[in-house]
């Protein structure tokens, strides 16, 4: 190892492996420094039932945001694989068990179905049009999120050119998203079917005058023009690997199991104080760039770390193992199928009202909102061979209305209530106890892990357990001092947030890691 690098990443997350490949392929030398012993950050993928051979995602598990232009810039050779099945949501009426299935790729399927839960297809032409709105935002924000941001007046004007365009400007950048919700759509199934997208991660409601709703919903929306969430082959740590791989084979150095103890960021040259294998060690580098939160950053430098209330994380994640998938009480659709896709449970419009409004006043919600997707049905390369074999599979819940507050007094206490209302919301919608179908390692044990807002913020250290980092932005410029910046920019000269904690951060998307990594060239260049 080097004294003096032209650039040093802390943190060796995706962002961070694209930053330096960008960089090390521009000619500069760069080092990763990362505390784990492994690579890739949230976005690894992991052996999490000692017992059986299953690869399992443990906080991250589908793609959408990651630009093509940075899988072809890099070279990656990464296989994301469609989901037949969009996402399926059951329901009770009449007193018969049913489900509301939109496809991916049968249009006719999904208007069925939503005829089938509505009685006519007016909901489902309400629904194309309302989604419209985000493909039209789509369509003229997407490509600016790998250039220098724009005033935010200047990106309106690319709305300006007819009515449903200036609709979607105002639908999602202006008004709270409930108010274009409640506008399109009657049935209050399909309202929180839509809105779901709008509080993963984040603890929000329709009408939450800060429009972080809104910014949420634009994340899950416009990845790629499309907004279409795709399987990694191979599961999420395949993403990583490939990254590693690229970055390696431009001459990026990684270094693992360090931790950092000082940073000097206001002298001319900044530097990193570290501990490796019980030896401690100091490099200088021109280029600092930050793959982690502001706040692991203020404790570095003994600031005080002032987070926004809309920082704060509010997810609750359980992954599992089954031996197979269970028996709907909707019979009309197998398993197989309803599972393929995003399954949604508690998640109607009027429930997740409740459910926020008994989370904001500072209890766990009588029912938790959630929704469960299962990668094997898609991709079974995380399994072994074996596995496969006899049928086994994986499943990840995602949980909302359930921030780090509730869990920050007695954590144990409530995660294991928490797990508990998660597991009798699946149920409710089974015709066989999930517990029956999980996979049972050899101390007797359910193949089951579960990860509260306080364990995500204790093992990955983002703040408050939220998954962004900090809260969603929009993707123009804050303010005047923002315009033409790239949005990496900190107080510190040559010192750049390449992590989800950047402006246009958030998710699997490496879009902060090339941005940083064009600051860097920029002023190498100028």
């Amino acid at each position: 190892m080097n004294s003096k690098y032209d650039v040093v990443i802390l943190g060796a997350g995706h962002n961070g492996l694209v930053a330096a490949t960008y960089l090390a392929r521009a000619g500069l030398s760069v080092l990763l420094l990362e505390k784990n012993d492994y690579i890739g950050g949230a976005t690894t993928s992991q052996k999490v039932f000692p017992d059986y051979d299953a690869s399992l995602s443990r906080y991250s598990y589908l793609v959408s945001l990651f630009p093509e232009k940075i899988i072809r810039d890099l070279g990656l050779d990464l296989e994301l694989r469609r989901r037949t099945t969009g996402s399926f949501t059951p329901y009770e009426q009449d007193g018969r068990h049913d489900g509301l299935l939109l496809s991916n790729v049968s249009d006719e399927t999904s208007r069925a179905s939503v005829v089938a839960l509505t009685g006519s297809d007016r909901e489902f032409e309400q629904m194309k049009r309302f989604y419209g709105l985000s493909r039209i935002f789509a369509e003229r924000v997407w490509d600016t999120l790998l250039e220098p941001l724009v005033a935010r007046e200047d990106l309106r004007r690319r709305f300006d050119t007819d009515a449903t365009s200036r609709e979607a400007w105002r639908s999602l950048a202006e008004e709270p998203l409930g108010i274009a919700l409640e506008r399109y759509l009657d049935n209050d199934l399909l309202r929180g079917l839509v809105f779901t997208d709008a509080k993963i991660g984040v603890f929000t409601h329709p009408h939450d005058p800060t429009l972080l709703q809104n910014r949420c919903f634009l994340y899950h929306l416009i990845g790629n023009k499309t907004g279409e969430w795709k399987v990694p082959v191979g599961g999420m740590g395949a993403v990583a690997r490939k990254l590693e791989d690229a970055a390696g084979a431009s001459g990026a150095e990684i270094m693992t199991r360090v931790e950092i103890r000082a940073l000097e960021v206001t002298q001319k040259t900044r530097s990193v104080e570290f501990e490796h294998e019980g030896e401690v060690q100091r490099v200088e580098a021109r280029f600092l760039l930050v793959n982690f939160g502001l706040n692991v950053l203020s404790k570095l430098l003994g600031k005080t770390y002032e987070p926004d209330k809309t920082d704060e994380g509010s997810v609750f994640k359980i992954n599992l193992l089954l031996r197979r998938l269970p028996t709907l009480k909707a019979t009309r659709y197998p398993a197989n199928e309803a599972f393929r896709g995003t399954f949604h449970i508690d998640e109607g419009y009027t429930e997740m009202s409740l459910s926020y409004e008994q989370a904001l006043a500072g209890r766990l919600p009588d029912k938790l909102p959630s929704e469960v997707y299962c990668h094997t049905l898609t991709d079974g390369s995380i399994l072994s061979t074996e596995l496969r074999a006899q049928g086994f599979h994986t499943l990840t819940l995602f949980g909302i209305d359930t921030p780090w507050s509730l869990f920050a007094g007695d954590n144990k206490a409530v995660s294991q209530r928490a797990e508990r209302k998660f597991l009798d919301g699946i149920n409710r919608r089974l015709a066989e106890p999930l517990e029956d179908c999980l996979a049972v390692a050899r101390d007797g044990s359910l193949c089951l892990e579960s990860k509260s807002p306080v364990d995500i913020e204790d093992s990955l250290g983002l703040f408050h357990g939220n998954i962004f980092q900090s809260a969603p932005t929009f993707p123009f410029a804050a303010g005047a001092h923002q315009v033409g910046t790239w949005g990496v920019e900190t107080e510190f000269e040559n010192v750049f947030l390449c992590g989800s904690s950047a402006q246009r951060g958030g998710a699997v998307s490496g879009i902060p890691g090339h941005n940083a990594a064009r600051k860097v060239l920029e002023i190498v260049r100028s």
